[in-house]
């Protein structure tokens, strides 16, 4: 995104629009940082310049920039899954997707929201650590598309420095991996300059049980049970 300093008037209304903060007055006309911007197209949708002096850049479709809109714009799908929004139908469906099995947990997290946004390479930091202990990565996922090397969890380089809103990464592994998982999360999160919010989904026990309660406050975690009941989004695949 740009604004024309030409059209521009300075009435500033765009400025507050813009979740990152890449707008701001320079000398009396509102200019966006291109750098900063993570093409969300929320001033152009949503700031109602009197003078139309916003407009999206001739960058902003090509790679690797255009995966700041496909990662912020929730009203673009993204290239490698299709998808709008998030980008993947997310663990949290597991109940129409059955991708986690009995005695598998799958980790999701989501990395820049709400408002903060993110590098692509803060990613990369938990890929390539959740990569040394094993972990599978989500294939129907955007960010797993962007991996160079999903044995290392290594980014794409030229991907590493676009700026997004916010991106989920999802991994799955077996059970008994959990003790290594979450305290190798909760290390790297504190080396993630961004905001970290994620969930662990696991399949429920015969008796209705959470099979990973125990386990996660022996580690010191405070969960907080919930479920996503999803209704008519078609038949559940899940399997035992």
């Amino acid at each position: 995104m740009y604004i024309d300093e030409q059209e521009c008037i300075g009435c500033g209304t765009c400025i507050p629009y813009c979740p990152v903060d890449a707008i701001s007055d320079r000398g009396g006309v509102a200019a966006i940082d291109f750098d900063e911007c993570v093409e969300c197209t929320c001033c152009i949708r949503f700031a109602d310049c009197p003078v139309e002096a916003i407009h999206e850049s001739p960058e902003t479709a090509e790679w690797p920039r255009r995966l700041r809109r496909e990662f912020s714009d929730p009203m673009t799908p993204h290239s490698t899954t299709g998808e709008r929004g998030r980008g993947t139908e997310e663990m949290k469906t597991n109940d129409v997707t059955g991708r986690v099995k009995k005695g598998e947990i799958g980790i999701g997290m989501e990395l820049g929201r709400p408002g903060v946004g993110t590098r692509l390479g803060e990613l990369e930091k938990m890929t390539m650590a959740l990569a040394k202990i094993g972990v599978r990565f989500e294939p129907n996922n955007p960010v797993t598309f962007l991996l160079a090397n999903p044995v290392t969890g290594e980014m794409k380089p030229e991907v590493r420095n676009e700026r997004v809103l916010s991106a989920i990464l999802e991994v799955q592994a077996t059970s008994d991996k959990l003790t290594q998982l979450v305290p190798l999360l909760l290390e790297v999160a504190d080396r993630v300059d961004t905001v970290i919010s994620w969930e662990i989904i696991t399949r429920l026990n015969e008796d209705g049980s959470i099979p990973v309660l125990g386990a996660l406050q022996d580690l010191g975690v405070t969960p907080r049970p919930n479920a996503k009941i999803n209704l008519g989004l078609g038949r559940p695949l899940v399997e035992d």
